[in-house]
């Protein structure tokens, strides 16, 4: 019998394990339009905290006491929906569970047989060339409009999204400034290509991003992709050049508290007519998922785009998977095996 977690508490603040609780899932046979999946990775993310909560956002709250959803990545074990057979590998939208039954509403999409046929393993399609490479590649070459040449702020840089941009903005010519969170994380940030990493636990974001600047001789940003919000976006306020474009993808730091973000240097968007627009992947994704594909297929075969994987074992695993996004405990993208 498969299993499913199911959101117990609307959390106040950071959640905890016990807002969880994981049930069995009832079987029963398959209608038309359903598959029966056995899952194999999960995938947990920041913009899932927002889902716990019950207020009006681009997507639906979870409901209490039913069970979660969240990408994943399945093997089809029976089928009644067409253009899909046993033993597909898929991705759908039926996480937080390790098997059971999904309809269309779960989105499920059969993973291209070239590419796992190339070598690519199959959670890559809930990394960089899923959600979090989607997002990376909309936000810093649609909505931002980057360009050979610019100079980009990347905040959350060690992150599954920030580090997708970093590489991709350096494949493209880039100069890449990358905030994160500990020497082993900058480090890894100056792995991907980043010509310099700021340690917002070593010094204050500004003073960091202004120094690394210095260093590399260049007046301000162009381009700023945010993750975090708080004095991260500040920063970029504080060093942009006239027509920066800002990226504005998530806002992590106020997720479980919702304190109000104090912007010191928010006056400079009109003298330095920066433009910010606040994005969500879905929004242009299906006008440019082919063109997508094509370039990050290709720059993951050329190795210019890599990732690292912060792996917890288990389905019983996914609430502390879920949690450690919101302590840093990752680097690059988080997820669950099962």
């Amino acid at each position: 019998m498969a299993r499913a977690w199911h959101l117990l508490n609307r959390p106040q603040g950071l959640p905890t394990v016990s807002d969880f609780a994981l049930r069995d899932l009832p079987d029963a046979p398959l209608e038309r339009d359903q598959l029966r999946i056995r899952n194999r990775w999960l995938s947990v993310d920041p913009y899932m905290r927002g889902r716990m909560n019950d207020a009006k956002s681009y997507t639906a709250s979870f409901q209490l006491d039913q069970p979660m959803t969240g990408g994943a990545i399945g093997e089809v074990v029976e089928s009644r929906m067409d253009g899909f057979a046993p033993g597909d590998l898929i991705l759908h939208m039926g996480g937080w569970r390790d098997g059971g039954v999904i309809g269309l509403d779960m989105s499920p999409f059969k993973l291209p047989a070239e590419a796992l046929a190339a070598g690519m393993p199959p959670q890559t399609f809930l990394h960089n060339m899923g959600l979090t490479g989607g997002t990376a590649w909309i936000g810093l070459l649609r909505i931002a409009a980057a360009k050979p040449g610019d100079t980009v702020f990347v905040s959350a840089a060690a992150g599954a999204v920030g580090s997708a941009v970093v590489q991709i903005a350096k494949a493209r010519e880039m100069t890449v400034i990358g905030a994160a969170g500990g020497a082993e994380k900058c480090a890894w940030v100056r792995e991907l290509g980043a010509d310099a990493a700021v340690d917002y636990k070593a010094r204050p974001v500004l003073d960091g991003l202004a120094a690394a600047l210095h260093t590399l001789g260049k007046p301000g940003i162009d381009v700023y992709f945010d993750n975090v919000g708080g004095d991260h976006l500040d920063a970029a306020f504080a060093t942009a050049n006239d027509f920066a474009r800002f990226a504005i993808c998530g806002m992590i730091d106020v997720y479980n508290d919702g304190h109000p973000q104090q912007m010191n240097y928010l006056v400079r968007a009109i003298p330095a007519r920066i433009r910010m627009e606040g994005f969500i992947y879905t929004d242009q994704f299906f006008d440019c998922m082919e063109e997508f594909y094509a370039d990050m297929a290709g720059l993951i075969a050329s190795g210019a785009v890599t990732m690292r994987e912060t792996v917890h074992d288990g389905l019983e695993a996914a609430p502390d998977a879920f949690l450690g996004l919101f302590s840093g405990a990752n680097i690059g993208k988080m997820l669950v095996r099962l």
